[in-house]
């Protein structure tokens, strides 16, 4: 029972976090990270498709070992943050919500800033 729920978990977040990847309010890696945990605890075999994925694969692999990412792969999430949240900002009807966007934009830009850089390999 464990494991079903943990796939099925593992699933969902996987799904949200590639959602992330176009909706700027939905953040990619958490739940890239927790679909890695999930598939670990139930599923060798999805555990090992989701560290081999041509998008995710390499960047878990250095999280999992390392704790960090490369840099081009940092530089790549600052500035695809920054251009999501700032045509979310544009688009953004109330000046509340322009505020708020920008509060969280700051605090995603801050977190993804601390992680450490690893060298390329």
């Amino acid at each position: 029972m464990l494991r079903l729920f943990l796939v099925l978990t593992g699933t969902l977040s996987l799904a949200l976090g590639v959602l992330g990847i176009v909706l700027p309010l939905l953040p990619t890696t958490p739940f890239i990270l927790l679909s890695a945990y999930c598939f670990a605890r139930s599923s060798n075999r999805l555990h090992r498709w989701l560290r081999s994925h041509r998008w995710f694969g390499k960047l878990l692999t250095n999280w999992e070992k390392h704790r960090g990412m490369q840099a081009s792969h940092k530089r790549r999430a600052l500035w695809l943050t920054v251009f999501s949240f700032a045509l979310s900002i544009y688009l953004a009807p109330l000046l509340e919500v322009r505020l708020l966007l920008v509060f969280i934009a700051i605090c995603v830009l801050t977190g993804i800033s601390r992680i450490s850089v690893i060298s390329e390999t």
